[in-house]
């Protein structure tokens, strides 16, 4: 198996360029309009981090910390300051490694990732990107077909297969859990490395069609106990306060490992990520920072803060 780098830097912070900018500026434009810094400095600074969905919570514990820091050190400038959030930030983030090919090395074959998420958000392109890498690892790598209501999702992913020269299982019938079954079933059969298995985009709140998914675990567990081995959430980044709701939602349906936050590189709400972090209830794993194969990172919030507070953005 021959392993891809998990992060590019480079890519990494120029497709965070938006939220950087908007985070920074923020920063900037609330200390420089103070003339001095001073605890009405703090209470506008601690709005400011809200005002960029890093979250009440997250935001009160970092004010907290910085506080005396920030009032007691003799370098109040803004570049000061940013050092002074950072630091505070990366001690109150838990480090959460999730390496997917890890995973699959020391899990029985085929590997099962199932792939939920609302339309609209980058679902079926996410998966054409996992196949695309794990193939790229020297995997044997199949796709489940399971979105049978809208035929463009079998179209989009016909082309990401072909791209990865992967196998691509479709639907003969409207039913997805007879998609996810061939499936599986038929990674059994060849000895398939890994399954990811597409599913319908669906309105958190529509009962019937989460239902459907607890269905689509059922016969995929029929054949594999222990399976899917991971079930992973696709959110747009855009999504912002959203995204929490959507985790918490689907996670009542399909026991979620992780979530997966797309279009990245297109919002200035990338701060939600160190909201869903704090929560510490499921791993961020892959972040999607623009549009080629390779723009599917896996995620490091140690990595993600530094690109945040990196500066000018890298010119290609």
């Amino acid at each position: 198996m021959k392993l891809i780098p998990r992060i590019d830097f480079s890519k990494l912070k120029n497709g965070l360029a938006k939220t950087r900018n908007n985070i920074l500026n923020k920063i900037s434009e609330t200390i420089t309009r103070k003339a001095n810094v001073d605890e009405s400095t703090i209470e506008a600074l601690e709005e400011t981090l809200i005002s960029c969905d890093m979250g009440l919570d997250l935001t009160e514990k970092l004010i907290s910390n910085a506080r005396k820091r920030i009032l007691t050190q003799p370098d109040r400038s803004v570049l000061a300051i940013i050092e002074i959030i950072k630091s505070e930030l990366t001690s109150l983030l838990p480090f959460s490694d999730y390496n997917l090919s890890d995973r699959i090395l020391n899990s029985k074959k085929p590997y099962v990732i199932l792939v939920v998420g609302i339309n609209g958000s980058g679902k079926t392109t996410t998966v054409g990107k996992l196949a695309s890498r794990l193939q790229s690892e020297g995997l044997k790598v199949i796709i489940g077909s399971a979105d049978t209501f809208r035929a463009a999702a079998n179209d989009q992913l016909k082309i990401w297969a072909e791209r990865a020269k992967v196998q691509l299982i479709e639907a003969t019938s409207n039913d997805p859990a007879s998609v996810a079954y061939d499936s599986i079933r038929i990674a059994l059969e060849e000895k398939a490395d890994v399954v990811l298995i597409d599913t319908a985009g669906r309105l958190h709140n529509n009962k019937n069609l989460m239902n459907e998914l607890s269905k689509i675990k059922k016969v995929i567990a029929s054949l594999i106990p222990d399976a899917p081995h991971d079930s992973l959430l696709v959110i747009d980044g855009n999504s912002g306060q959203n995204a929490i709701t959507q985790a918490n939602e689907f996670n009542s349906f399909v026991d979620l490992t992780g979530l997966i936050l797309t279009k990245l590189d297109g919002t200035a709400k990338g701060g939600i990520v160190f909201q869903i972090c704090e929560m510490k209830r499921l791993p961020v794993c892959f972040i999607g920072v623009g549009e080629a194969s390779e723009d599917l990172q896996e995620f490091s919030v140690f990595d993600y803060i530094d690109a945040i507070f990196a500066g000018p953005t890298v010119q290609n």
